[in-house]
């Protein structure tokens, strides 16, 4: 038989500004990191390359279980940030043996909420509301190891915990 190594992920919880708030959100979108790439053709070269120019804005959304009036307040002023936390279990399994393992999943981050809705309201069912926000700040880990941490404002971009930008911080005086 086949030792095949599975992970899941089925649940998560959200904490705002260090507040719990288990049972609150539906549903989390975490941004979606997307670098820019930027064209660079010369003579002689027999093509075009792409090669790394910065990041798009980190767009993630939140789809909350009802309307909850300090959550939605600190939503409302775009002109103040929020500390997102998403933490997860990331359970392993391992064939044949079953569930061998359980881990943290832990995505922190600085948000601005970009939406803020009011709701929508449908007899006999939950009111739905969802928020969407940009995140200045990302950090990803799992299993106790660092993934991806992003810094838009500080220009940090660490891929297991290796800081790629150091060089291009120290030639720009930053």
């Amino acid at each position: 038989m086949a030792n095949v190594l599975i992970h899941r992920i089925t649940n998560a919880n959200v904490y705002m500004d260090g507040s719990n708030l288990l049972g609150r959100a539906e549903e989390i979108a975490l941004p979606q990191v997307k670098v820019k790439m930027a064209e660079h053709k010369a003579l002689g070269m027999v093509g075009t390359i792409r090669a790394f120019a910065g990041v798009e804005a980190l767009e993630g959304k939140i789809k909350w279980a009802s309307l909850y009036a300090d959550v939605l307040k600190k939503a409302a002023n775009p002109f103040k940030t929020v500390q997102l936390q998403v933490r997860g279990s990331l359970e392993e399994w391992n064939t044949p043996a079953g569930r061998n393992a359980e881990k943290p999943v832990v995505a922190v981050m600085q948000v601005l909420f970009k939406t803020f809705p009011a709701g929508s309201f449908k007899q006999h069912e939950n009111v739905e509301v969802e928020t969407e926000f940009d995140a200045w700040y990302l950090k990803l880990s799992a299993e106790g190891q660092d993934i991806l941490e992003i810094d838009v404002a500080a220009n940090i971009y660490k891929v297991g915990g290796a800081d790629v930008l150091a060089n291009y911080r120290a030639n720009i005086g930053g």
